[in-house]
């Protein structure tokens, strides 16, 4: 119960944490597009990312794949810049369909980032899906609360003060956009 609890807190830190920036901005871009009716919807879309996610880690710990680490670091906030530019492109975001494939494609990239990690703190010999299943089920948590902070954060703000959907959404990509792209020109390999 030891490596669930140690695996379970380092999903959770991998997102909520101060060195998670590249994690929350990701998440943002992607959920800045929603209202709280579509709660359901975005749990879903966010739980994509994490299957990606979860699936570069495997593959990584039992090493299937490997990646050059500068290239991963680049990618990161290129995935970034792109869902925030595609949410400043596209108008109509109620349609999920192409959103949930960004959001797994997009998590097979963020999961490289922490591949390299996770397969040293796993012992050569341990059994790997124990301590898989519960550092994704605590990054999953992390972003479950971060979405329901940010549906929260539009209710009140759109619903009592901006109270323009259209205004939330720019504002946010934009913002993302930005910080992505800075990220990933500092750190072209």
């Amino acid at each position: 119960m030891s490596d669930f609890k140690l695996y379970f807190e380092e999903g959770w830190k991998h997102i909520v944490s101060t060195d998670a920036t590249d994690h929350i901005l990701f998440i943002v871009a992607l959920g800045a597009v929603y209202q709280i009716r579509y709660w359901k919807q975005v749990f879903i879309l966010v739980t994509a990312f994490t299957v990606g996610h979860s699936l570069t880690l495997a593959l990584s710990a039992y090493d299937v794949i490997r990646f050059n680490s500068q290239w991963v670091e680049f990618l990161i906030p290129c995935t970034i810049a792109l869902t925030a530019l595609y949410n400043i492109l596209h108008t109509k975001h109620e349609r999920f369909g192409f959103n949930y494939f960004l959001a797994l494609f997009f998590g097979l990239i963020h999961g490289m980032g922490f591949a390299n990690t996770i397969r040293f703190m796993l012992a050569s010999d341990q059994q790997i899906a124990l301590p898989l299943f519960s550092f994704n089920l605590g990054l999953e948590a992390g972003q479950i609360l971060l979405v329901i902070l940010l549906l929260l954060l539009h209710y009140v703000l759109v619903g009592k003060v901006v109270s323009r959907h259209k205004i939330w959404v720019y504002t946010l990509s934009v913002v993302t956009l930005v910080w992505g792209a800075w990220l990933a020109i500092n750190r072209i390999p």
